[in-house]
């Protein structure tokens, strides 16, 4: 490893903004010292807490990311927000709404705000966010906070990456029907009733606690907390449910391992993509429509392929 990328990780492990967002920059886009950054920053990471908050546009996840900063912040905790934001379709970038949203953080040394864009990946969060993450918590934040672009049965991907999830919902969304999507019920950890201020927050309340009480027996059951984040109300008891609400064993035990898994695998295909040029994927997707071969028999030659080169 080079003096002057040591030098880099040094900077990253004191914290450092630019060198930090440099490093980000890098891993997003998977440039030349993407994998030694994230190989020497690896053991660093792992001991933040890393909060997901999902739900439908609209909702306020951002004013209530904002306020749980605040909370943070007066603890002295350093937080770092990832915010996922919509690709896009001109520059291929994030539309960068998060950084607008968050200006109240503007300037506070303890708070390190990140858009990153989906990049039309599905699943609610860019390909890169557990690399981001790694980099995030090595730099010394004991908080990483993740918004998620919507949530929806595709959007469940965020239980990869989070040890603690927060899906928010609201009166007057049809949220009753949003609840009801499979897997969406099951990864939270704490539902947040937000503008619960306005007409129907009792009555969606209700339905959530109708729907819980339908779950088996010895499941644990998530917190539900009613919030106003254009106020902060309720802001100081969900923080609090965050040190109380029950985890599964899964999520307790197996979480960590499942997230090594999925950069395992990321990898795998991205190695995959780079022995196979861009030119061949388009001939053979050309090849395809015209029906002159066949998907199966094009995949397990690749695969071979790939096989014989390991040898």
């Amino acid at each position: 490893m080079s003096s002057d990328l040591n030098h880099w990780i040094r900077k990253i492990r004191k914290g450092e903004a630019r060198p930090l967002a440099r490093a980000l920059t890098e891993v997003e886009n998977r440039g030349p010292s993407a994998r030694t950054l994230l190989r020497s920053l690896f053991p660093y990471s792992g001991k933040a807490l890393r909060l997901g908050v999902t739900g439908a546009p609209g909702v306020g996840k951002s004013t209530l990311i904002s306020q749980m900063t605040a909370n943070l912040r007066r603890k002295g905790r350093k937080v770092a927000i990832v915010g996922v934001d919509p690709t896009s379709p001109y520059s291929g970038g994030s539309i960068l709404g998060d950084r607008v949203r968050m200006q109240s953080h503007h300037g506070d040394p303890g708070v390190f705000v990140r858009s990153m864009a989906t990049r039309g990946v599905l699943g609610g969060l860019a390909p890169t966010t557990a690399d981001v993450i790694t980099v995030l918590e090595a730099a010394g934040h004991d908080a990483v906070l993740i918004e998620t672009v919507g949530v929806g049965q595709a959007e469940i991907e965020i239980m990869k990456w989070a040890s603690r999830i927060a899906l928010v919902l609201t009166p007057g969304m049809g949220d009753d029907v949003q609840m009801m999507k499979a897997g969406v019920m099951e990864i939270a950890d704490v539902f947040l009733i937000n503008k619960s201020d306005q007409d129907g927050a009792g009555q969606l309340e209700n339905q959530l606690r109708s729907l819980l009480a339908l779950l088996p027996d010895g499941t644990p059951r998530p917190s539900i907390v009613r919030t106003v984040a254009t106020t902060g109300e309720g802001i100081d008891q969900f923080m609090e449910s965050l040190d109380t609400c029950l985890d599964s064993p899964r999520r307790l035990i197996g979480g960590w391992k499942e997230r090594l898994a999925a950069m395992v695998q990321q990898e795998v295909i991205e190695h995959i993509q780079r022995c196979i040029d861009d030119s061949r994927f388009e001939k053979m997707a050309h090849e395809i429509v015209e029906g002159r071969q066949n998907p199966y028999e094009l995949v397990e030659t690749v695969v071979a392929e790939v096989s014989n080169r390991k040898r």
